[in-house]
């Protein structure tokens, strides 16, 4: 089995694509810029999208509806280029749906106008070890050439962060785009947000260079904002608007793990904060008690105490440590955080 790295992917797009692909791995950021990329070299022509581009969403996806998307002819061009993002293999597995999967790839070598790119994201398949892969990545590897993404780390994200700076018009030092990081995590789907939102601010302000005041001033992580709103409705035994908030992240694939923890991050900040705002402290000591670097996330944390006892916040926090334990446990997707909901 002969697993490639995504730079091999993007030189081998360079000369051409043809057969099966599977995009897995930890970095999902980079997977959507290579599905865009192969979009682009494959269909260059927007006119001819509806017959060469064809696009499934895991929600969408059945072993019929890609076989249907396989076999049409491709329009005024040699290839076309079918992509299925979001696919969940355990899901499948469980639903007895893989043996399905299997069949159609089986039969891509007879349609073979078309190049198939799916797109698994992080999580979402067990791919086993390099010298044992799983039997479902076994499988899959019959057919399609796995390509693993993995994370950008350490120099090299700190040298993306800066050229989306320059992209968006602005400047920043290596410090500050490290300190960027620190701030908001390595999440590229969150830095490059960030990054759009911190030039925006400069460029409004009639600057070109990012500083480290205006990542403390002006930043916070897109998924914070979205943790927090998820939190609060909790805490607030909104229970409608926390389901709904928890379906967007569902639709946006982040990680239950992930999310429970943002969440169980959010409630211990409140739980530690909220006998400090009654013992009368300053917000600016409170956040460096605490060690939180941005003021407008401090201003947000106090808003979010009032209304909610000391009492209630640390049976939250309990409530979070059960949650992840059950979460841990065994592979129960998104149950134990509404389960979480439904008990506040």
């Amino acid at each position: 089995m002969q697993v490639i790295r995504d730079d091999v992917f993007r030189k081998q797009l360079k000369q051409g694509l043809s057969g099966g692909f599977l995009f897995f791995g930890d970095e999902d950021y980079t997977k959507n810029f290579a599905l865009r990329s192969a979009r682009e070299a494959l269909c260059p022509d927007p006119t001819f999208a509806l017959f060469n581009d064809l696009r499934m969403d895991a929600l969408d996806f059945s072993a019929d509806a890609l076989l249907d998307a396989l076999m049409p002819l491709p329009m005024m061009a040699d290839k076309k280029i079918v992509t299925v993002s979001g696919l969940n293999i355990h899901t499948l597995i469980r639903n007895h749906e893989f043996d399905a999967l299997i069949d159609t790839l089986a039969k891509l070598e007879e349609y073979d106008y078309n190049v198939l790119i799916l797109s698994v994201p992080s999580t979402f398949i067990d791919e086993g070890y390099a010298k044992k892969p799983s039997e479902a990545f076994a499988r899959l590897a019959e057919f399609l050439t796995p390509v693993r993404f993995d994370p950008i780390v350490g120099a090299r994200l700190v040298a993306w962060v800066g050229k989306h700076f320059e992209h968006h018009g602005v400047s920043a030092a290596p410090d500050v785009c490290s300190y960027l990081i620190d701030v908001c995590g390595q999440s590229m789907f969150i830095l490059a947000s960030e990054t759009e939102k911190l030039a925006y601010y400069c460029l409004s302000s009639g600057r070109t260079t990012v500083t480290r005041e205006d990542v403390d001033v002006a930043s916070i992580a897109e998924l914070d904002a979205d943790t927090f709103a998820l939190t609060n409705a909790i805490l607030d035994g909104k229970h409608q608007d926390a389901l709904h908030a928890l379906d967007v992240m569902k639709f946006r694939r982040v990680q239950p793990l992930f999310v429970l923890g943002e969440i169980s991050g959010v409630i211990s900040y409140l739980a530690l904060m909220k006998p400090l705002l009654e013992e009368g402290l300053p917000l600016s000591e409170i956040g460096a008690l605490l060690k939180i670097k941005s003021e407008y996330k401090v201003r947000m944390y106090a808003n979010a105490c009032a209304g909610k006892s000391q009492k209630k916040l640390r049976r939250a926090v309990e409530l979070c440590a059960e949650a992840d334990r059950k979460l841990k446990s065994s592979y129960s997707g998104y149950g134990p955080i509404e389960q979480l909901i439904g008990t506040l």
